[in-house]
């Protein structure tokens, strides 16, 4: 027995709006679409990110992945317009935090 596989989970209270704004955050559309309110990202064959409606937990997600160049994807955030405070220098690596449009927080960790 062994699991093979993982998806973070982001609660969100308005699934369609969730989806624009993930969209935007990764630089492209869903990869899924398995059932109404859910969608996934699949980053890697192994990892992925899900956004699905579930408004009595909006907001209390948080999710951190690995970026291979933070400064494209701050580049990606401008041109997007997603607000962040930038990229901060963390102990071992650099940090860029956003939160989406009901709390949750993303942070992507690189170099």
């Amino acid at each position: 027995m062994a699991v093979t596989r993982m998806l973070a989970s982001m609660a969100v209270a308005d699934h369609d709006a969730a989806v624009h704004w993930y969209t935007a955050l990764l630089g492209r559309a869903p990869d899924a679409l398995p059932m109404e309110g859910l969608a996934e990202w699949h980053l890697d064959e192994r990892f992925g990110l899900q956004v699905f409606q579930n408004e009595s937990d909006a907001g209390h997600s948080s999710v951190v992945l690995d970026d291979t160049d933070l400064d494209d994807r701050l580049a990606l955030l401008a041109e997007a317009g997603i607000e962040n405070d930038g990229i901060s220098p963390a102990s071992e690596s650099r940090l860029l935090q956003v939160v989406d449009l009901d709390g949750n927080s993303v942070v992507f960790t690189g170099r």
